[in-house]
């Protein structure tokens, strides 16, 4: 599943149709992939770790079963160059832990849902010796869906929840619903499943919920994933230089358009604006709040996000951005037909498109090279990067459930958390040799049956530490994570960095304007001055009452480390 640019970008939409992305790897689907010891469950809202969550959190063990080509560097993840040999895959889980049990899991799902009987879900049941059931939900609406089932008496023995559907009264039903895992993950307890113990501790952070260890989490780099991508062939032929600076880009950007020949540089480049001027991520929770100069602060609040936007509106009303984004006509559809028939030669959007937009043109349009643009300062010099949070989806098991139902769960998510290179790991991904995927030249390829059988579902209930593979297109798995160290070097964690926040419900409207206003903004369609005046509204309708809050959270466990 590749994830369509927005014009105006979407930050639900956008992680939503990622997630698809983030779960498998190489050849069939690419793969990119602190607070109180207490909480309130009610609507005050509340943090998720702390100063104790040392105490709660599993012991790292790195796995040594299986050597990247890549190792990771600065929240990058780990890269394998090399082709994939099936004699040569690695056994990361010896013997079954699991121990026959039935299990239920509910998860999103995007597109449509196998049968329940497929050769896939049966091999890795017999693999895990677990039967798992599968209560596949449409991803798209899975909000609604997951506030009726955490509202009923009747929850599934595992529920996968991702971040972006942490809203309303969902994160007070994870701390009221689900088990903590503590007794049988925490410190060396998770020694006795050593696929889970090779997660790094990060995201086993982000895993704490109401004080205690609650979630199985789907690891990601902590590095941005949004990336400036272009047409390299293009670039190459023309003699385009990749700009350095802001003045740079819009320089090259009046040189390239051509609205007669039907050429446009780009698309919205409202994220890489908010890259190139250091703005702090918006994407995720706590949204924008970091410390500075010893004062909490809002992105919003900032010169640096409304500089960025001038830049962004300056674009647009220099006519270099393509008229399907300066309509938002991009936001239902995807870029990438317009993108391979070069009207426009850059736009930003998640490094899993680096390789998807490669596979696609490969075979029709050899010559066809997609890169991605270091992200640059606006002042030429180097970018002020921030860290995204170090995992993004979760699973949960029911509070209901017996001691055998939870290892037997864990025993799913050990299988589900091999390590590229391992026989776990290529059933999970790419189901069963012949049935589902075949391999030629050191490259598995999804058969039809493997395009529907294999997909969303068990790399929902835990993953490996971040890895990108591409053994049809080694090159663009080494760009891809070339492209993360060197703008890790430049990545900062903010105060929040992994803490798992709710804030209390009274606010959770509170910002709800600001995105569409961004995308109005940067359209021409209203002034900085309204940017402002809405910020002003922002504080006194509870923005200051809301940074109070964040101060506390501060003042109570302290800001994460980094």
């Amino acid at each position: 599943m590749t994830n369509a640019a927005p014009a105006g970008p979407s930050r639900r939409s956008f992680l939503a149709s990622a997630a698809v992305a983030t779960a498998a790897v190489a050849g069939g689907t690419p793969l990119l992939a602190a607070c109180g010891g207490g909480t309130d469950s009610g609507s005050g809202g509340g943090t998720s770790s702390g100063k104790d969550a040392g105490k709660l959190l599993p012991a790292f063990v790195a796995g040594n079963v299986v050597t990247p080509d890549i190792p990771a560097k600065n929240g990058s993840a780990a890269g394998f160059t090399r082709r994939l040999a099936l004699a040569d895959l690695k056994t990361s889980v010896p013997k079954k832990l699991g121990k026959g049990g039935k299990v239920t899991v509910m998860s999103p799902f995007w597109g449509s849902p196998p049968k329940g009987d497929n050769a896939y879900y049966k091999a890795m049941n017999d693999l895990i010796g677990v039967d798992v059931h599968w209560q596949n939900q449409d991803g798209n609406t899975y909000e609604q869906k997951l506030g009726a089932v955490l509202a009923s008496s009747d929850v599934p023995d595992v529920v996968v929840v991702p971040g972006w559907n942490m809203n309303g009264k969902i994160p007070s039903a994870i701390i009221g619903k689900f088990a903590d895992l503590g007794p049988y993950l925490s410190g060396d307890a998770v020694k006795e499943y050593p696929n889970l113990a090779a997660i790094p501790t990060d995201a086993w952070q982000r895993s704490v919920f109401g004080g205690r260890l609650r979630g199985l989490p789907q690891p990601s780099p902590y590095v941005t994933g949004i990336v400036p991508l272009y047409r390299k062939d293009i670039f190459d032929k023309e003699g385009y230089q990749v700009p350095r600076s802001a003045d740079e880009f819009m320089s090259l950007a009046k040189e390239i358009t051509d609205a007669r020949a039907k050429r446009w540089a780009c698309l919205d480049m409202k994220w890489t604006a908010f890259q190139m001027f250091g703005v702090l991520s918006g994407s995720e929770k706590p949204l924008g709040w970091n410390l500075v100069d010893g004062k909490l602060v809002n992105r919003i609040e900032t010169q640096e996000y409304l500089e960025a936007l001038e830049w962004t509106r300056k674009l647009f009303a220099a006519g270099v951005v393509h008229p399907d984004a300066r309509l938002g006509k991009s936001q239902a559809t995807d870029p990438g037909p317009k993108f391979a028939a070069g009207e426009f030669l850059i736009y930003a959007n998640n490094i899993s498109q680096w390789w998807s937009r490669t596979a696609e043109q490969a075979v029709q349009n050899p010559r066809f090279k997609v890169w991605g643009m270091d992200v640059f300062g606006h002042d030429g010099g180097n970018p002020a990067l921030w860290a995204e949070q170090p995992a993004g989806i979760f699973a949960f098991v029911s509070k209901k459930a017996s001691e055998a139902v939870v290892r037997d769960v864990l025993a799913v998510a050990d299988v589900a958390a091999a390590p590229y290179g391992t026989k776990e790991y290529m059933l999970t991904n790419y189901g069963v040799e012949g049935t589902h995927y075949t391999v030629r030249n050191g490259v598995p390829t999804k058969t039809d049956q493997g395009n529907i059988d294999v997909m969303n579902a068990y790399v929902m209930v835990a993953g490996p530490a971040p890895t990108i593979a591409h053994p049809d297109f080694p090159e663009v798995a080494r760009g891809q994570v070339e492209w993360q160290q060197r703008m890790g070097a430049f990545t900062k964690k903010s105060s929040f960095y992994g803490m798992q926040i709710t804030e209390p419900s009274r606010y959770t409207n509170l910002g709800n304007d600001f995105e569409q206003l961004e995308d109005d903004v940067v359209r021409g369609r209203r002034k900085i001055g309204d940017m402002q005046q809405a910020v002003s509204d922002w504080k006194s309708k509870g923005g200051d009452k809301l940074r109070d809050w964040y101060k506390k959270v501060l003042d109570d466990n302290g800001p994460a480390a980094g």
